[in-house]
C-alpha cells in the first residue's frame, strides 16, 4: 500500500472518529473501538475497493447506515 493511500485512511479515520464522539457523545476510545472493528473500516482499509478515495462523510454515512443495521462485529 502506498504511502499516499494510508495517509488517506489515517485522516479518514480521524474524521469518523471525530464525527462519533461529535454526534453521539462518545469519548476517544469508544468511538475509535467502534469504526476500528466495523466492516466499513475494513472495506476502507481494502486497497481494492477505493473507498480511500472517498470524502470522511462519504464513509461516515456508511458506518452510521451499519451501526444502524446492528452488524458491528463482537
Amino acid at each position: 500500500m502506498s504511502k499516499d493511500i494510508q495517509f488517506n485512511i489515517e485522516c479518514i479515520s480521524a474524521d469518523v472518529t471525530r464525527m462519533l464522539m461529535e454526534d453521539r457523545g462518545w469519548d476517544i476510545r469508544t468511538a475509535m473501538d467502534a469504526f476500528l472493528s466495523s466492516n466499513t473500516f475494513r472495506k476502507l482499509e481494502r486497497e481494492s475497493t477505493g473507498l480511500y478515495y472517498q470524502s470522511p462523510a462519504y464513509v461516515y454515512e456508511m458506518l452510521t447506515e451499519e451501526l444502524q443495521q446492528g452488524e458491528m462485529r463482537e
